[in-house]
């Protein structure tokens, strides 16, 4: 319970600071944005090692203490589903009014668009007015080509800033995956606690980018 709460105060973190890093993004400041990505990326490496401690619960001691947390489960973290959406998900529930709120404005794939638009590559321009409720599929061979550019040009601050956010993806898909082995090492594959599919879902969660693009570019 105590990890969770700690965990909640992290998520609050990386949203204030997901949000700086959008407005530094849009403001075309570079350092500014890298200096903010790798915080959060920082952060996530953070809440990754305190899995560690729930790890050192054998599967009987879990059970111990299992039912006085009711219905509560870690997947009701409305900050977290927030942090999808601001990372451009769209298809989280919205029961909070600021994850509602986060699938309607730009994600920070859309912000490092501009970003790039106002660095001088020729992003596309119906990337940069597309409707952000939209959920982002990546793999447009026009943006493609873009990150391209930006990469091959790897003296120039964009391609550091666009490394920065594949630390941050990276991060979010390494703390999934802990979760994943974590919750599989306590409780196997029975239920999670309210009512959740436990590992089965977490495991349908696994290896969905934030930024596919960023890890697309890769194999131009």
């Amino acid at each position: 319970m105590i990890i969770h709460q700690v965990y909640e105060l992290w998520f609050k973190q990386i949203l204030h600071e997901a949000a700086l890093l959008q407005t530094r993004l849009e403001a075309g400041q570079s350092a500014g944005a890298l200096h903010t990505a790798r915080r959060i990326a920082k952060i996530l490496k953070t809440i990754v090692g305190q899995l560690d401690i729930l790890e050192t619960m054998t599967p009987r001691q879990f059970a111990a203490f299992r039912p006085q947390l009711g219905s509560s489960s870690g997947f009701q973290s409305e900050q977290f589903r927030e942090i999808e959406a601001v990372l451009g998900r769209r298809d989280v529930s919205a029961d909070d009014p600021s994850t509602a709120a986060a699938l309607h404005r730009r994600s920070v794939f859309d912000s490092l668009l501009h970003y790039l638009a106002a660095s001088g590559y020729d992003v596309p321009e119906p990337a940069l007015q597309r409707d952000p409720s939209e959920n982002w599929r990546g793999g447009d061979p026009a943006i493609l080509e873009v990150l391209a550019a930006v990469y091959a040009d790897d003296e120039g601050d964009a391609a550091e800033v666009c490394e920065a956010l594949v630390d941050i993806d990276e991060g979010i898909q390494e703390w999934r995956y802990r979760h994943v082995k974590m919750v599989e090492r306590i409780i196997g594959t029975r239920r999670g606690t309210g009512g959740s599919a436990g590992a089965e879902y977490l495991r349908s969660t696994l290896f969905r980018p934030a930024f596919p693009d960023l890890w697309d570019v890769r194999s131009v």
